[in-house]
């Protein structure tokens, strides 16, 4: 299947999706760019077993990365700093991008092009190539403010994706119910997955 895709993991609950979003397209044979945020480090933490030092090298980061997925494709870890990253430039090409999850806060960034870190000039790359950006929102409730900047990005070419789970297809652990929303969200890129269970009708 291949491709090139960004990841972008925020501060806001709902890591387990990203995780389940990159482990897809790890094995479908992508390449994958992963930038987390600094509150996103922090969440991770808590919800999902991935570990390593405080102040570790980009370089340790992707290594962990790395072992942990150990499938497909090509991961790449850039540092949220790094606004010198390949990924901040609209001359390297990727096949699209998805926030998930993606804090409020990120939103409002992207929504506005205050780029302040790599994942939000990453972001504000892909819509400004007119590439494919999918942001799995994850708040509740949602403020005028919030509704008014999912708006703006709706309106600038971005699909607005709430990480909100299913459950026809009868999940028996969390971790079901996080893989059948990340196929979901792939379904937005065109990488559809076999062993999806789809509604049919009644």
């Amino acid at each position: 299947m291949g491709g090139r895709y960004i990841i972008g993991i925020t501060g806001a609950s709902g890591s387990l999706y990203g995780e389940k979003v990159i482990r897809r397209l790890l094995t479908a044979g992508c390449e994958v760019h992963v930038c987390i945020t600094q509150a996103g480090q922090l969440v991770t933490r808590e919800e999902l077993p991935w570990s390593w030092p405080d102040g570790a090298a980009p370089e340790a980061i992707q290594a962990a990365l790395r072992d942990w997925f150990g499938c497909g494709g090509e991961l790449v870890f850039h540092d949220i700093h790094a606004v010198g990253a390949s990924i901040a430039s609209g001359s390297f090409r990727t096949d699209g991008m998805a926030v998930v999850p993606c804090s409020m806060g990120t939103l409002s960034a992207i929504a506005h092009g205050a780029s302040h870190n790599l994942l939000e000039r990453a972001a504000d790359v892909v819509l400004k190539e007119r590439r494919r950006l999918v942001l799995a929102v994850r708040e509740t409730p949602l403020s005028t403010i919030h509704l008014q900047n999912m708006l703006a990005l709706s309106q600038c070419g971005a699909t607005i994706m709430p990480a909100c789970p299913s459950f026809y297809h009868a999940p028996d652990s969390l971790d079901e119910l996080a893989d059948f929303f990340a196929a979901r969200l792939l379904d937005q890129f065109g990488l559809s997955g076999d062993d999806v269970r789809r509604w049919t009708g009644m």
